[in-house]
């Protein structure tokens, strides 16, 4: 059975960091397209960071030059460093996986069939 689980979640003053993981249980990322999304009250899911099956990377303007995508082969879970954290940055993160996802769709929800259950990432002022 595929399953993605996230970890790491929780909560921080504004300028902090935390660390996010998504294990994968059931298939290897290989060949996968891998995107965290967030999800904050009244607003709908966005994609934060991705990496291609190709392994190119993506981020979101917001998000550039503070958060880090990478996935920790070894034990074939997803990563995602985040700092310089402020309160917009609260929200619930996703990680997702899929194939055959283009350059066009990686921060489109829709493209993706497999998801984690979510993690609450909360950063106070």
């Amino acid at each position: 059975q595929v399953q993605l689980a996230e970890s790491g979640g929780g909560s921080v003053q504004s300028g902090g960091s935390l660390t996010l993981s998504c294990a994968a249980s059931g298939f290897t990322y290989s060949s996968y397209s891998l995107t965290w999304f967030r999800q904050a009250p009244g607003k709908q899911r966005e994609g934060v960071a991705s990496i291609g099956a190709d392994g190119s990377i993506t981020y979101a303007g917001s998000v550039r030059g503070r958060f880090t995508i990478f996935v920790d082969n070894a034990k074939n879970t997803l990563i995602l460093e985040m700092h310089t954290l402020s309160p917009e940055d609260t929200a619930i993160y996703y990680c997702a996986a899929s194939q055959g996802v283009n350059s066009w769709t990686r921060f489109n929800p829709r493209a993706y069939k497999t998801w984690g259950q979510g993690t609450q990432v909360t950063v106070s002022s």
